[in-house]
């Protein structure tokens, strides 16, 4: 019994030096991970095979598609740009809300922007900066509108009441309830310095609101047609007084000898003109005075600039006596968040063929605007503007009110508010905005009559110059 192992011994030792050796000199041509997954081999009779890769009919996912590049999603909008500097003026009680965004989409592709504010911080990586900083202390301690501003310095944001994050109507006059937006006004002379600080030789200098969209491509074609080296204040008109004004929330657009002939004036005049803007209660207003202090008009580039939403606007009838239809679009307001992100996705796609150098208000309101048919919606106010007053005895209903737009010839639309029983016709379209407890229609064979008519009407684009 004592000798059985030894005989194992004998017998297994040369069995397991046989497979140790076979497998010594196989490995390596049977061990597919030390080759990468382009690596081929070659085999007997020509055939090739790719180890580690996709084998035919094989069901794995492609794959991922390869990130666009910078310079692959902006194409020449990067250069074309170049020259130019972008400035977005928001505050404290908006900048969370409003500035991401424009980071993610209409900031894209402009090489030179800053973001002005009345409080520095950062938002998803970008530095907005302090435009009131070299407002005169004096100035700071005798205008109740800096109570706010001495507050964010102070304690940041967990200084600011309720009231005061609260937003107000836009009346007449401006937020009048919104102590942000009655600090705003001090923002729009110091951020020409700070503008030039920053890009000192830009040639043209944009200013834009937190919610204002910009169609880049649009506004690189028209100050292709313009000098610099002029005196141009671009903007859509607005008046207070005897003041006529370029209207910020359009945005305001001003050459780089505009910029230095202001800033020249400003150095000279600085409490003489904080002065001005204490008495004014709109600071596009107060930059227009100082501009026609030397001597620089506004140039008048409504329907290019617009002071409402692609869905507000009367695409058909004259202001000005201009009509938007065969204009570029540069500049539309009132924008939300979301109004940025479905017009941006559009402008992108626009664009993205190659096929198309100008988007025109035409495009908008037939690519964007216009769906078909228009059809009856409930919660959602046409912005129809001619109140209709019934016969006595006559009960208003949504009913009627379409029955008598249907028998006026010239009535395109009707809207019906339920809690007042107002009935409002139109003679041109809007696609309007949602509103709870109002019902709009079109009578859309109407509203394809008069589109029928516009389509070719553009034999040439339209342009604002002087």
């Amino acid at each position: 019994m004592s000798s059985s192992p030894r005989r194992w011994l004998f017998v297994g030792f040369p069995i397991l030096t046989f497979c140790f050796i076979y497998y010594l000199f196989r490995l390596p041509e049977s061990n597919p991970s030390i080759l990468n997954n382009s690596e081929q081999l070659a085999q007997p009779g020509g055939e090739t095979i790719l180890v580690g890769g996709a084998e035919a009919g094989d069901k794995t996912s492609p794959p991922p598609p390869k990130e666009e590049t910078l310079e692959e999603k902006c194409g020449h909008l990067l250069h074309a740009l170049d020259d130019v500097m972008v400035v977005i003026k928001t505050g404290a009680t908006e900048s969370l809300e409003k500035i991401p965004v424009h980071l993610r989409t209409t900031l894209q592709c402009v090489p030179h922007f800053a973001i002005f504010s009345d409080y520095e911080e950062t938002i998803n990586g970008v530095r907005t900066y302090d435009v009131l900083r070299n407002i005169s202390k004096t100035t700071m301690n005798h205008e109740p509108e800096f109570d706010i501003y001495r507050r964010l310095q102070e304690v940041g944001r967990e200084g600011l009441t309720e009231a005061e994050w609260g937003d107000d109507t836009n009346g007449p006059l401006g937020k009048v309830n919104n102590p942000g937006w009655k600090l705003d006004k001090w923002k729009f002379l110091p951020m020409i310095d700070e503008a030039l600080e920053v890009m000192p030789d830009a040639k043209w200098y944009v200013f834009l609101e937190a919610d204002t969209y910009m169609v880049w491509p649009n506004l690189i074609n028209w100050l292709a047609h313009l000098n610099p080296d002029r005196q141009y204040y671009l903007g859509s008109p607005m008046q207070i007084g005897e003041t006529l004004f370029g209207y910020g929330g359009a945005g305001i657009v001003l050459s780089s000898w505009t910029m230095n002939l202001l800033h020249e004036y400003q150095m000279e005049t600085k409490e003489d003109l904080e002065a001005m803007t204490a008495h004014e209660w709109a600071g596009d207003c107060a930059l227009a005075r100082a501009l026609q202090d030397v001597k620089v008009d506004l140039t008048w580039a409504w329907p290019m600039m617009m002071t409402s939403r692609p869905w507000e606007i009367d695409h058909f009838s004259e202001g000005y006596g201009r009509q938007p239809w065969c204009y570029p679009v540069i500049s539309y307001h009132h924008m939300a968040p979301k109004d940025i992100e479905e017009m941006w996705e559009f402008d992108r796609s626009f664009f993205a063929s190659g096929k198309n150098a100008l988007m025109l208000h035409a495009d908008v309101y037939q690519k964007l605007i216009y769906d078909g048919t228009f059809s009856a919606r409930d919660d959602w106010d046409n912005l129809s503007g001619i109140q209709i007053d019934f016969a006595t005895g006559t009960i208003p209903t949504v009913e009627v009110c379409a029955e008598v737009c249907a028998r006026n010839d010239e009535c395109l639309q009707y809207s019906f508010n339920y809690a007042n029983g107002v009935c409002k016709h139109a003679s041109t379209t809007f696609a309007g905005v949602a509103t709870n407890g109002t019902q709009s229609g079109w009578i859309t064979s109407r509203v394809n009559k008069l589109l029928r008519a516009f389509q070719s009407s553009c034999h040439e684009v339209q342009y604002i110059f002087d």
